[in-house]
């Protein structure tokens, strides 16, 4: 998917068709999050139960589809499931991608070396984007997961600095373009700073955002979103609708059919 872009929009262009949208920072979600007012104690409940069914049967099923769960990159340490609140949702990501009055938000927990969701960028986020995104159904937020290694938090970094120029999807999209494997330097200083210029960034603001380390506490914060979520993989999911205050977890790198069943579900509602 090649991207362009013109201030603070950008086009991208998939199967020969040319998309244009704005990116929005996570400021404007301040009305979205008033209207969902989920019991962070049923959330809680619900997340634990489908952790502990991931973590002790492994494949399974997701409720109401026949397509089989797909492995994710797993934390080897165990975690304790806390109380949440919507915050924990909605706070320490990405800007939004996205109508941000969009009917329906969808967060993924991700890792950028992480191999599962690169396959979900892949053959997956491309026709959410097209298909919801597009029409101003659906708006995304990305949220760092960093379970692998060092330059798992370089590349997250990278992003957050890249977003400081209207640039985070742009960001996002090439690194995972550009995804060659887990520790083996991919994701290296010299590289990120190549990203960069593919990206068009002003330079010397992206290497000054860089060496100060400025989103290093925003990265972890949004690492202990995801352990409070009782998250024990990359990628995960959530599905949260603003008109019925609803919230679904999607595990792993699920097709597009899986996202598409539960958007349209909301959508009825």
């Amino acid at each position: 998917m090649d991207v362009k872009d013109s201030n603070d929009e950008f086009t991208f262009s998939i199967e020969g068709k040319d998309y244009t949208i704005s990116e929005k920072n996570n400021s404007v979600r301040d009305n979205q999050k008033q209207t969902l007012h989920v019991p962070s104690l049923t959330i809680g409940a619900i997340i634990t139960g489908i952790c502990i069914a991931v973590i002790f049967f492994g494949i399974g099923e997701i409720p109401g589809t026949s397509e089989p769960l797909v492995e994710k990159q797993l934390v080897t340490e165990s975690i304790k499931p806390i109380e949440i609140t919507m915050e924990t949702f909605m706070d320490n990501g990405s800007t939004i991608l996205g109508d941000p009055d969009a009917p329906i938000t969808l967060i993924e927990f991700g890792d950028y070396q992480c191999h599962f969701c690169n396959v979900y960028y892949q053959n997956t986020e491309h026709k959410i984007f097209k298909n919801f995104v597009m029409t101003g159904k659906v708006n995304m937020i990305f949220k760092d997961f960093t379970i692998i290694g060092p330059d798992s938090i370089r590349a997250a970094h990278a992003a957050h600095c890249a977003s400081e120029q209207g640039k985070f999807w742009q960001y996002h999209n090439t690194l995972y373009d550009n995804w060659n494997g887990e520790n083996n330097g991919w994701a290296g200083q010299e590289n990120i700073l190549q990203f960069a210029e593919q990206t068009k960034l002003n330079m010397e603001e992206f290497i000054e955002c860089n060496s100060d380390k400025r989103y290093e506490e925003k990265i972890s914060l949004s690492n202990a979103d995801a352990q409070a979520l009782g998250i024990t993989g990359t990628p995960a999911f959530y599905v949260i609708s603003a008109n019925n205050q609803q919230v679904q977890a999607i595990q792993g790198a699920q097709p597009y059919e899986v996202f598409e069943k539960i958007f349209n579900s909301m959508l009825e509602t």
